[in-house]
């Protein structure tokens, strides 16, 4: 399936149906009055994620959505049917722009989750509401409102919890596919990745964490440049960065430093993130040529992230690796859930 992550929609509202001007007229009701009823109130536009979509391809066909009119109001105080609410399904981490102001409208991360993005118009007056000592026969109502009307701009960013970065052929689609049972495509060749694979990789307890195969990132990243730039918005859900570098390269730490200057530059905390850097493709290094110690050591003086030496091919150093993200993410956990206690407690 073609992975779409950006879509431009318009929703709109239904419009409030319009009050009535009635008076009744039964026999045995002498002084019988005004009795127009009110419109109904229009439907709104809501949005609700559903666990079963992966991407935003459906918006892709259509872009318009409007919900049902409100009724009429009728005779006899009866006031019309509401309009039915238009409900308008998402994946899961999309998040919500206005598409002329890019003002965030809401960020939707759980199943089932709903936001509101047009509300309907109200119902307009029938001639009974306007009935007083000094009008004994109002003969006005008011129309129903219109339904707001709004442009959005849906994005969706992957949810996962490790982000696996690198440069293209760094080996990351090999590394994830040893790791879990997705299968991206793998060639040696760059921008084998043209879009993000997740793959659910199981702890020993036998739950799963989500990791995201991020398309390869190259120099100029965040300012458009090559692939990476539509793709750097996915990192931003992911809680732990596993750097993927290639140890056969002929300079691996200005390999590492320019997927460092990427994070800084794009901005929102990227660099922040806690990481954890495997240098990988040791199968294929001169092991006399290579001090592969040296550079895991010179990396982690840069970095002060713990270094692994992996072969995703063969599966060395895998296990070691594993167990380091196992024990982050705990302590991530940990420290949340601390921070949530304190929140709670002010």
């Amino acid at each position: 399936m073609q992975f779409i992550d950006q879509a431009k929609i318009e929703v709109e509202a239904g419009k409030g149906g319009d009050g009535i001007v009635a008076f009744r007229r039964e026999k045995y009701v002498p002084a019988g009055g005004p009795s127009g009823g009110n419109g109904g109130r229009g439907g709104s536009v809501i949005l609700v994620v559903s666990e079963n979509l992966q991407t935003l391809l459906d918006f892709r066909y259509k872009r318009r959505f409007v919900a049902q009119n409100g009724s009429r109001g009728g005779p006899k105080n009866m006031t019309g049917a509401s309009g039915e609410d238009l409900l308008i399904e998402v994946p899961c981490g999309t998040a919500v722009y206005n598409g002329e102001t890019d003002e965030l409208i809401g960020d939707l991360t759980k199943p089932g989750q709903t936001l509101l993005v047009a509300e309907g118009g109200k119902g307009g007056l029938g001639n009974k509401y306007f009935l007083s000592n000094r009008n004994r026969a109002p003969e006005h109502a008011l129309p129903g409102l219109d339904g707001e009307i709004k442009a959005l701009r849906l994005e969706l960013k992957l949810l996962a919890e490790v982000g696996i970065i690198g440069l293209p052929n760094a080996g990351k689609s090999t590394l994830i596919s040893a790791l879990s049972a997705a299968r991206p495509k793998i060639a040696d060749y760059p921008f084998t990745t043209l879009v993000p694979n997740l793959g659910v990789v199981r702890k020993p307890t036998g739950d799963g964490t989500v990791f995201a195969d991020i398309p390869g990132l190259i120099e100029g990243a965040s300012q458009g440049a090559g692939l990476g730039h539509d793709f750097l918005r996915h990192i931003e859900r992911t809680r732990l960065l596993l750097h993927v570098i290639d140890a056969t390269s002929e300079d691996v730490v200005g390999e590492y430093n320019t997927i460092v200057q990427e994070l800084q530059t794009y901005g929102r905390k990227l660099r922040d993130k806690t990481q954890i850097i495997a240098l990988n493709k040791i199968d294929a290094v001169d092991k006399e040529g290579v001090d592969l110690e040296a550079l895991a050591t010179q990396l982690n003086h840069l970095s002060f992230a713990p270094v692994f030496i992996i072969s995703a091919v063969t599966g060395e150093g895998l296990q070691p690796m594993l167990q380091q993200i196992w024990d982050t993410l705990d302590a991530l956990n940990a420290n949340e859930q601390e921070i949530e206690i304190e929140v709670s407690n002010v």
